[in-house]
């Protein structure tokens, strides 16, 4: 077996192979002096199970094509198997035409991977399940609640909400709450533009509780920030706001820090932001999960069973 990092985190990539006990697979990721990326592989991977972790995350075409060229590089080595891991897959939320004359680029990046030469892809939390489907290939789904789930666990909450900031969160906002053994409520909200989100009314009960929030991302945090500042109005003594992906696009962090919140979590499938530290915002790592996951996929043994054995 073989790890090998693209350049968009490779301090996650040193985490997973430090949990296998193996050493980071050697290459050399250079530029042209046009921009272009060119990879030179220093290790033999002849025959080898290779592993290339890379999120597609801001800036998401660059980081998405040397993706394509890592495992083109790959294939045209000889090695037996490509696993292109990609904790945070993106261009995921175009996932359908909801409108006329648009692309569906999940779609698109998904076919791309495939041509490129993977024969597996490992994710964590896609933005919808359904996207698994797209790939011709087989596609292992985690999710970041494995890892969220375990933290919040260990302040033994009392009285908790877990709530819903918008309806298509329900299912993960539902499980958070039977897996930490807590009510739940759920936010209407009302998009008033791209990245300004209003909630409007709350179904269920917050006062005097402790409230959980958990989301796959948070991009704008308008949604996030916009019902907590209600749950707060309605008499809730403690906000917790967690997320699998943190990408924390601008005004985020502003948001964030002026929202009445008690702990922001997220984890680390984006690098994390410096100036995300300076407001308090906690990072867990996916590496001992992905690690886990890379090491079963490599064995042949269930991964399924993953989400039973993770303590």
């Amino acid at each position: 077996m073989k790890i090998f990092s693209g350049t968009a985190n490779p301090a996650l990539t040193k985490k997973v192979c430090e949990y296998l006990e193996i050493e980071m697979g050697r290459c050399n990721i250079d530029v042209f002096a046009d921009g272009e990326k060119i990879i030179k592989l220093e290790d033999d991977v002849r025959g080898k199970d290779c592993f290339v972790i890379q999120s597609t995350c801001k800036p998401v075409e660059v980081n998405l094509v040397e993706l394509l060229i890592f495992i083109d590089c790959l294939r045209r080595a000889s090695v037996q198997r490509i696993t292109a891991v990609i904790p945070y897959f993106g261009y995921a939320r175009q996932d359908r035409k909801d409108e006329g004359r648009v692309p569906i680029t999940a779609k698109l990046v998904a076919n791309l991977i495939t041509t490129a030469g993977a024969n597996r892809v490992l994710a964590i939390d896609l933005h919808a399940p359904q996207l698994q489907g797209f790939f011709d290939i087989p596609v292992d789904h985690l999710t970041g609640e494995l890892v969220l789930t375990k933290y919040f666990k260990e302040k033994k909450f009392e009285d908790l909400t877990v709530v819903s900031p918008d309806v298509g969160n329900m299912k993960i906002a539902a499980r958070y709450a039977s897996d930490l053994g807590g009510d739940l409520a759920i936010v209407h909200k009302r998009r008033i533009n791209g990245s300004v989100v209003e909630a409007q009314q709350i179904i269920g009960d917050v006062k005097n509780r402790t409230v959980l929030m958990c989301d796959d991302i948070i991009a704008t945090a308008g949604t996030v920030c916009s019902a907590a500042k209600m749950v707060k109005e309605r008499g809730a003594k403690a906000v917790y706001v967690g997320a699998t992906h943190g990408v924390l696009c601008e005004p985020a962090l502003e948001r964030l820090s002026q929202a009445p919140i008690d702990e922001i979590v997220i984890t680390d499938t984006i690098p994390f932001k410096d100036e995300a530290r300076k407001i308090g915002v906690k990072v867990l790592s996916v590496a001992d999960m992905l690690g886990e996951a890379i090491r079963r996929i490599h064995n042949n043994e269930s991964i399924s069973s993953l989400f039973n054995s993770i303590e």
